[in-house]
């Protein structure tokens, strides 16, 4: 398959659960398609980016396995991505990364991300908190920071410094994000 026909076919994706679980196994079942959905999800001012963004995350929810070859391009670029609704499936992305990094259980993630993509993330991540982005990137972003930022000395303490700043003008789902990593930043 062509990025062209790709586009074509992620032209049809839409918000049901089984549109992109359909297009994720595609993924899984050809994974030499993960460089593709890139390739379009990195094409920032096109509509079809959050779709490619919707069918990565899906893939990445299932295994994150597809993209590990491909975390330089991701993470080169991850900053780029300014679509609402294309940046939520990037933040959450970086969220699994980070879960799967930090978990107890073996992952290959843990070999696979180097000094310069965590960066990368981290540098993402400051950014959607401090930007105007949605609270679900916020959510996702502070996550990842929390768990990044136990091998980061200075991430915890400006993460901090951004969650008490913020708490009293964001949302209660901020809120509720915020009072949960700010209780495990004292610990």
């Amino acid at each position: 398959m062509t990025t062209s026909q790709l586009y074509e076919e992620l032209n049809k994706v839409n918000h049901s659960k089984e549109k992109r679980l359909h297009y994720a196994h595609l993924i899984l079942a050809n994974p030499e398609l993960v460089p593709k959905l890139l390739e379009v999800l990195f094409v920032v001012d096109d509509k079809i980016s959050p779709k490619a963004g919707w069918v990565l995350e899906a893939v990445c929810r299932l295994s994150l396995e597809p993209l590990l070859p491909y975390l330089n391009l991701f993470t080169e670029n991850i900053h780029k991505v300014h679509i609402d609704s294309a940046v939520r499936p990037v933040a959450k992305i970086c969220e699994l990364i980070a879960l799967s990094y930090t978990g107890k259980e073996p992952h290959t993630v843990k070999t696979a991300l180097t000094a310069t993509h965590k960066e990368r993330i981290i540098e993402t991540c400051f950014d959607y908190m401090i930007n105007d982005e949605k609270v679900a990137s916020k959510a996702y972003g502070m996550t990842t920071l929390f768990l990044l930022g136990k091998e980061y000395d200075w991430v915890h303490p400006e993460l901090k410094i951004i969650l008490v700043r913020d708490f009293a003008s964001q949302s209660a789902a901020f809120k509720a994000r915020a009072r949960h990593i700010l209780k495990k930043l004292k610990h």
